[in-house]
């Protein structure tokens, strides 16, 4: 889960040394060939009339992201944001009448930007929490999990971790929460913790598990599949995934910019275009078919 905070450069050296295992940013749907979605999308006149005046007059759609989150959202090879989650913003904008402009940012400062005016809406892979809904609202898009990958043939059981190494992305909530807690309930049982390593990649972590020098990685589940479909056979999934929660576009407190957005991926849903941008990156099992606002304190 995107449960992060900043974006510290503590695995920079370990990063450059695992490239060429496994390098998400081409060679995938959607990568430089194919930086727009090619599934068609028809402007939905009343989800626009429902935009804030001021956003229909600039005719823009302004979108920040922090695309290192494959595949979600990552770079192409000329550093355009691709990905899953920004084909589905892409489609928001055309039902919306609009045309997106993205704005590439650390993770920890998409949401002030929100807040300040700067940018309109948050695509980052935002899990929806409370707390989060204290500064920003909502549009739920998706549900993801955690899910656990190892290499392939090697058994681990997430639940039964204790001792093992663990690699994830630095401050995604596997590093914050999930991997700490489960290492805390290890020792107070008295067995060996879990080893965590963190890397500044999804890339990275991936790589750390496929040369063995983790026993798996932790990862949202369409982070894990993704990299599993990429790897060539080398890594399986360890157990099932978990922790199911709501990943959210993050928009203004209270803008009536929320109830286009929503409006907007109703549509996508109801025509069809939401499930085959899912289908095309093969993310569908999270798929939603009622979109919502704020489901952390409403679901």
């Amino acid at each position: 889960m995107r449960v992060r905070y900043a974006v510290p450069a503590v695995a920079a050296l370990a990063a450059l040394l695992l490239t060429g295992c496994v390098n998400n940013s081409a060679g995938s749907p959607g990568s430089s060939t194919e930086t727009a979605t090619d599934t068609v999308v028809a402007k939905d006149d009343k989800a626009a009339a429902l935009l804030p005046q001021e956003i229909t007059a600039s005719g823009t759609l302004i979108i920040g992201t922090s695309p290192n989150y494959s595949p979600n959202e990552f770079k192409d090879d000329s550093g355009n944001p691709i990905g899953w989650g920004i084909e589905l913003t892409d489609a928001i904008a055309a039902k919306l009448g609009l045309t997106a402009a993205y704005k590439v940012a650390n993770f920890d400062t998409i949401i002030p930007n929100i807040i300040g005016g700067k940018m309109h809406i948050g695509e980052s892979s935002f899990t929806d929490n409370v707390k989060r809904e204290e500064q920003v609202d909502f549009v739920n898009y998706y549900t993801a999990g955690i899910q656990w990958a190892s290499t392939k043939g090697k058994s681990v059981d997430p639940e039964n971790a204790c001792g093992l190494t663990v690699a994830v992305q630095a401050t995604t909530y596997e590093d914050t929460d999930e991997i700490p807690a489960k290492s805390d309930a290890c020792v107070a049982a008295g067995k060996p913790p879990i080893t965590k390593l963190k890397f500044d990649t999804q890339d990275a972590a991936t790589n750390a598990a496929i040369l063995g020098q983790a026993d798996a990685f932790s990862a949202d589940s369409p982070v894990t599949l993704y990299a599993i479909s990429r790897t060539g056979g080398k890594l399986q999934t360890a157990g099932k995934t978990f922790d199911v929660s709501p990943y959210g576009l993050a928009v203004a407190k209270g803008s009536p910019l929320a109830k286009a957005v929503q409006a907007a991926l109703q549509s996508m849903v109801d025509d069809g275009s939401y499930a085959a941008i899912l289908d095309k990156w093969g993310v569908a099992d999270g798929g939603l078919d009622k979109i919502t606002i704020n489901a952390a304190a409403n679901g």
